[in-house]
């Protein structure tokens, strides 16, 4: 064998070195990430999980509204990568409790009884304004003592929480979406989409409320979001009985 000969034998096992090499590099790095998302979601490979629908406050009859169902899509995208499975239930049709199936739980308290229950139990220091009659206060957000009102297609606001009860490496956790409008609760699942990453390393597997504000989505829809605040401490902090107001969501 002439020194060429070897030259480009030695080239090609060093190709084909440097190739498994970088497969073998991106293949870790792609499980690792791949094992922090399903951490962060609790949803391990084959695990089940629940997507609870809440209904259109504006019909009489049974309906999802479009941008509901748009954010369930969205979930659904996140759920499959994981490699965990759904099932669909209506907001009026689950019987379990909580933290033994990871759930995502969207709609505000006019429109899913699953949401008023869990922010119940659990956000105590948040109030909801669900009168259906025209007013500056139809919609509103009470966290503490800071209201926040909704401006319809101007500016919206929408809670994105990631709650657990218990040892929160045992517990699976429940996603709260719950918005001034359907449109905020895609915004929110929009979201997480898109910065679960940064969450799961600023969080890990704790709890978290944030507050989002959705800015002009009669032109931009549910993409341009901003982050108020991180609202965990006001939100699971009761509110005095003098704080509520009346025609709220409130703990029973």
């Amino acid at each position: 064998m002439n020194d060429d000969v070897r030259n480009i034998v030695l080239g090609v096992v060093a190709a084909g070195i440097s190739a498994a090499l970088g497969w073998l590099a991106r293949t870790y790095v792609w499980r690792r990430r791949l094992r922090r998302k399903q951490a962060f979601f609790g949803l391990p490979e084959n695990s089940e999980s629940l997507l609870v629908v809440n209904r259109d406050p504006a019909t009489s009859e049974p309906a999802v509204h479009r941008f509901d169902v748009f954010a369930l899509l969205e979930l659904s995208a996140l759920i499959k990568d994981c490699g965990a499975h759904t099932q669909v239930v209506t907001q009026d049709a689950v019987h379990q409790g909580f933290g033994e199936r990871t759930e995502f739980c969207v709609g505000g308290p006019g429109s899913n009884r699953r949401m008023v229950a869990h922010m119940s139990a659990m956000l105590p220091g948040i109030r909801i304004n669900v009168d259906p009659e025209p007013g500056p206060d139809r919609g509103a957000f009470q966290i503490g003592t800071e209201r926040y009102r909704l401006d319809a297609g101007v500016a919206e606001y929408v809670l994105l929480a990631r709650l657990t009860a218990g040892d929160p490496k045992q517990s699976r956790p429940v996603f709260l979406f719950c918005g001034q409008r359907a449109i905020t609760n895609q915004a929110a699942t929009r979201y997480l989409a898109r910065n679960h990453e940064r969450l799961a390393r600023k969080y890990g597997s704790n709890s978290f409320v944030l507050l989002l504000k959705v800015a002009n989505s009669q032109a931009y829809g549910p993409d341009v979001v901003e982050l108020v605040g991180d609202v965990t401490r006001t939100a699971q902090t009761p509110l005095p009985a003098a704080a509520t107001p009346r025609n709220s969501h409130r703990a029973s």
